[in-house]
């Protein structure tokens, strides 16, 4: 799941902006995001059929949607709002400071969300996106989070003997595993199951268990998957509004990766 630094203006796809800085897509929290190419390949087809009228933040929202739908076994649609432009300005720097890290307190979560506009139930049911994926092993197993030390996590018995057997190999390398044990390749409410079973990755994800709100939340969502898709539905088209460009301090990039003056 992404939280926009700038806002739904695909700043997060630039490869370069600022000749003096990184772009976020550099930044530590976003080193696991992939298929860029996607969108790449997406927005080269429209600029043949179209020309420069569709704008990569509006792709990478239709790809949220459309990816949305087809990971719900074709269940879970919503209309998606267009006219974005994109923006201008894309730091590696405010990563670390505007992205909720995965030892987040339940507390640092709802500040996060709510700097830009969204409720503590939207933060809850946007979690879902967590049952899709996968995670660096460095994401939870380091000293922040400390999610494998059985002194001091909340964590499944057997769910953490397992992550350590995958991620303390003896290579050292950054392995990779899914996030959602149960049902990794599935958009459903299983995320939420998984939480209340202390089978969930992140402390960020064990957290919404720390406060009564989220805590109720997480219960209702893991209750029914009807209530769940609806509610998701919803915080996806609210997220793909949060501070959104227009012509006025945007552009309609031909390529997704730089801006138009390159």
């Amino acid at each position: 799941m992404v939280i926009y630094l700038q806002g739904c203006d695909a700043s997060v796809l630039l490869d370069v902006a600022d000749p003096s800085s990184a772009t976020e897509k550099f930044g530590p929290p976003n080193l696991s995001l992939r298929g860029f190419e996607v969108i790449d390949a997406a927005k080269a087809r429209i600029e043949k059929e179209c020309g420069n009228v569709v704008s990569c933040a509006d792709v990478l929202a239709f790809a949220g949607r459309d990816a949305t739908y087809f990971l719900s076994n074709n269940k879970v649609y919503f209309d998606m709002p267009a006219g974005r432009y994109d923006g201008l300005v894309s730091l590696i720097n405010e990563t670390l400071i505007h992205l909720p890290p995965p030892f987040a307190t339940v507390e640092q979560l709802k500040a996060n969300f709510a700097s830009k506009g969204l409720s503590a139930d939207e933060m809850v049911t946007l979690s879902g996106a967590h049952t899709i994926g996968a995670s660096h092993c460095s994401s939870f197993d380091d000293d922040l989070s400390d999610r494998l030390n059985a002194s001091t996590s909340d964590m499944d018995p057997k769910l953490m003997a397992s992550l350590e057997k995958q991620c303390r190999s003896d290579t050292g390398s950054d392995n990779t595993v899914v996030q959602d044990i149960k049902t990794p390749n599935k958009l459903d409410n299983k995320y939420y199951k998984n939480v209340l079973s202390h089978e969930v990755l992140f402390a960020s994800d064990a957290a919404l268990l720390t406060a009564d709100d989220t805590s109720a939340v997480v219960r209702a969502n893991a209750e029914d998957n009807n209530v769940w898709e609806e509610k998701f539905k919803a915080a996806m088209v609210r997220m793909g509004a949060i501070e959104i460009k227009t012509s006025a301090d945007g552009e309609i990039r031909r390529s997704c990766r730089v801006l138009n003056t390159y």
